[in-house]
């Protein structure tokens, strides 16, 4: 998904460069050693290619923001693949009936494909550690920092 931004941003030669330094900013073990990937993906592609470091360097809290989430979650945050796959299901069947007749006829048969997809869904890891994100827990480098119960308001 983030390659899918520079498709505009960069020429074709620059481009697997590129994919592997955005791999370095994405893969990277903890937030601080992200910000140094961008900082270098800055300076080598910074003079030649300003509009690629502009799209990074201008959605740096979003891009990183699946660091202050617990470490057994980043596996599943870095991805859009969940979501894709289960377009894909839909779009296949969809494309395959040529339309379903009626907007209630698609809704009834999206719901059904996503519902019999859902059964093929990797589950989240740690999934114990869900309800402490949802009650304010904070986690720094992927571990806890402070519980929501021990917080002093």
């Amino acid at each position: 998904m983030l390659e899918a931004r520079f498709s505009n941003a960069l020429p074709k030669s620059a481009q697997p460069g590129a994919r592997k330094a955005l791999q370095d900013i994405t893969g990277a073990e903890d937030k601080q050693h992200a910000q140094a990937a961008i900082k270098t993906f800055t300076q080598l592609y910074g003079a030649k290619f300003p509009k690629a470091v502009k799209k990074i360097t201008d959605d740096e809290a979003e891009l990183l923001a699946f660091y202050d989430f617990p470490a057994e979650h980043w596996i599943h945050l870095r991805t859009t693949n969940p979501i894709e796959s289960t377009f894909a299901t839909v779009r296949l069947r969809t494309k395959v009936t040529r339309g379903a007749g009626s907007r209630a006829a698609a809704l009834a048969m999206v719901f059904k494909l996503v519902e019999s997809a859902q059964a093929r869904w990797r589950s989240v890891n740690a999934p114990h550690l869900v309800a402490l994100i949802r009650a304010g827990a904070r986690f720094d480098r992927g571990h806890l920092v402070e519980h929501p119960a021990t917080a002093v308001a």
